[in-house]
């Protein structure tokens, strides 16, 4: 992984006390790096993994002085799908009965914005992971794929749902159906499920900085923005279009609101205090 980014924040680095097996933590000013941490099974996403993974984001979520989170893996895989070890004898009552993968989509429940910066494999869950995030960066040798089929069975945490809505229907069916299709880096972003690609060992450092970029804004507000884009997904264009007017006149009740548009009109750079 590339050394911090250069910033207003450098220096200001420092661990989550809490210690973890499968996941590594980290603090950087206003941002939470998370690094999955099983390389010998290429960042394979194991039940305790997930259960680690939701913890940490818990932590950091409700950390005032923390306003985004950067989710990422090794250069050689973000997640190179599901622990196939770990699942391969359950059977549908047991995982029916244990919800088994529910506890996968926690991530989607933070409030505070999460890249994902996907280097090598994101395959299977690992696909369906980055697709929970809200923003995807991908190292130029990031590889996207749903190759459940050729297992036996079919995406279980999103890939036959995110996917479509983030690549549209065909090419969707095409990664699924086939199991052999996986996005490259550029085909990816072509097809709207990255934002942006980078060389490989500027990819953490590029997450970061957009990270910070949003750390520094009005958290209610950045939260406010998430939840409104989110609702974009599950509601009619109508009652989209009426909640988020009805959180843009709230932020009128806000402080930083104030803050915002008086520093506009003053000419100066304004002074977010999140209230």
């Amino acid at each position: 992984m590339s050394k911090p980014f250069p910033s207003s924040t450098q220096g200001a680095t420092n661990s989550n006390p809490k210690q973890y097996e499968n996941i590594l933590t980290e603090i950087i000013g206003k941002v939470a790096l998370i690094t999955l941490n099983r390389p010998k099974a290429l960042n394979a996403l194991c039940s305790e993994l997930f259960h680690e993974l939701n913890e940490a984001l818990a932590i950091f979520d409700n950390n005032e002085q923390i306003g985004a989170i950067v989710l990422t893996g090794s250069e050689k895989a973000f997640a190179a799908g599901a622990d196939i070890k770990e699942m391969r004898n359950s059977s549908y009552i047991e995982n029916f009965q244990t919800n088994f993968l529910g506890h996968w989509t926690k991530i989607t429940t933070i409030r505070k914005p999460i890249i994902a910066a996907v280097n090598g494999f994101a395959l299977g869950g690992g696909c369906e992971l980055a697709m929970m995030c809200d923003i995807i960066y991908a190292g130029e040798k990031a590889r996207f794929g749903q190759p459940e089929i050729k297992l036996g069975t079919i995406p279980g945490a999103g890939g036959t749902q995110r996917l479509v809505r983030a690549v549209g229907k065909s090419k969707a069916m095409e990664m699924v159906l086939t199991g052999t299709w996986n996005l490259n880096a550029e085909e990816a972003e072509r097809a709207g499920l990255v934002s942006k690609v980078f060389p490989v060992d500027q990819l953490v450092n590029e997450a970061l900085k957009t990270a910070e970029i949003i750390a520094n804004y009005s958290q209610p507000m950045v939260q406010m923005a998430k939840e409104a884009v989110n609702q974009s997904f599950e509601l009619p264009l109508a009652s989209g279009l009426l909640f988020e007017r009805r959180l843009f006149h709230s932020t009128f009740g806000t402080n930083d609101q104030r803050e915002g548009m008086g520093a506009f009109v003053e000419k100066r750079n304004p002074k977010f205090t999140n209230n």
